[in-house]
């Protein structure tokens, strides 16, 4: 049988007792030895079912020895026909819906029968008690049925919601776990690693200067020194989850224009910084993103296009702020098949903030790059309002 839940648990213990009562009943009014061995039968029978009942084939045998046992008992006393009720419910219970109705409306006859016989005439007062006791006996059964029912889809669907839930942050937490690792990707790509790049060939310089020029050995060792104290502040910053440490105390203009400054100190290439339009404020996300890939065109411009200049343009065109780098170096074909990260770094920082990113070039043109972003979708964001420092960018 199923397993009871503390409601059918009661239920069922107030079954019991209703049986133990009325049988108890029975056999005291009718004080005969008949009736009251017939009536501990029928006490037994009732009692060993729950142990022995564990299949519906054993459950319909045991609901059909209670009916025997009850339809002889009403055949020794008319007080038996109130254990008709009860025996409404158990057949309900442990039998098929239309196999138990079926019964019901059996026991229901006999007890009618049996009464009527007992009382030596018919009456419909006779049919009423019986018939009217079989169908709240079936309207309550089966409403607690449904509703048993209901209540179980209602908590498989909690429970699948419950899953889903439970599936939902999964997926959520690994999403950020990758938009996390996407992000310090694209910060190490186009700061530290652009940095060491430098570093790297700042060094390089110094030993082929070396011994012939000192002095001028010393001062590639001198701005490699200064690169390296740059990428340790671009280090902890990324620790502290905060903006690049370029962008504290000055402005996106002045940032830019030390990394061109910078980079035609450290580079055998002129790079040029140009600002048109009016400035406004920008949210810290913008200026940041405007600076990273400006870095990163530049360390491409340095380190493949072999470049005699560069020209670096911030522009405030109303309702969009643009970045254009442009250098006259050897180009490239940009539908072509490219393994390296910097491009389509570049290309996200700016679809994610809502703008556009654009590339031209050709062999032996130089190339053209140019990120724009949406001022019109500035307005809900926080402005960066701090200033740059004054220490040298990459």
């Amino acid at each position: 049988m199923d397993t009871l839940t503390p409601t059918s648990r009661v239920l069922t213990w107030c079954l019991h007792l209703l049986v133990i009562g009325l049988l108890t009943l029975a056999a005291v009014k009718a004080a005969t030895p008949a009736v009251v061995l017939v009536a501990l039968v029928l006490a037994l029978v009732y009692a060993t079912g729950p142990l022995l009942v564990r299949t519906s084939r054993r459950a319909a045998l045991w609901s059909a020895a209670l009916g025997v046992a009850w339809v002889v008992l009403l055949v020794l006393t008319a007080d038996a026909v109130w254990l008709a009720f009860p025996l409404y419910f158990l057949q309900l219970h442990l039998l098929p819906r239309r196999a138990g109705l079926t019964s019901v409306v059996a026991t229901a006859a006999m007890a009618i029968t049996g009464f009527s016989a007992h009382a030596g005439t018919f009456t419909p007062a006779v049919a009423i008690g019986p018939a009217l006791g079989a169908a709240v006996a079936v309207a309550v059964v089966w409403g607690y049925q449904a509703l048993y029912r209901e209540s179980e889809r209602r908590r498989a669907l909690v429970e699948e919601l419950v899953s889903t839930r439970a599936s939902l942050a999964q997926a959520q937490h690994s999403a950020g776990v990758l938009a996390e690792r996407e992000r310090l990707a694209s910060e190490i790509h186009d700061t530290l690693a652009q940095g060491l790049s430098s570093i790297q060939l700042l060094l390089v310089a110094a030993s082929r200067a070396l011994p012939a020029d000192p002095s001028k050995a010393a001062g590639y060792v001198d701005q490699a020194r200064r690169c390296a104290v740059d990428n340790l502040a671009e280090a902890r910053r990324f620790v502290a989850a905060l903006a690049p440490p370029a962008l504290d105390g000055s402005s996106l203009a002045d940032a830019l224009e030390r990394l061109c400054a910078t980079t035609s100190a450290q580079h055998p290439v002129i790079v040029r910084f140009h600002l048109t339009g009016d400035p406004s404020p920008l949210p810290a996300s913008f200026e940041a993103a405007l600076l990273r890939i400006a870095q990163s065109a530049l360390a491409n411009t340095v380190r493949h296009a072999r470049a005699g200049s560069a020209d670096v343009t911030l522009s405030y065109l109303g309702d969009q702020v643009a970045v254009d780098v442009v250098d006259d170096g050897t180009g490239f074909t940009p539908a072509a098949s490219h393994t390296g990260f910097g491009l389509p770094s570049m290309r996200t920082r700016a679809e994610s903030l809502g703008g556009t990113f654009a590339v031209e070039s050709a062999p032996g043109r130089g190339t053209a790059l140019a990120a724009r972003l949406p001022l019109a979708t500035t307005e809900d964001v926080p402005v960066h309002t701090t200033r740059f420092p004054t220490e040298d960018i990459r």
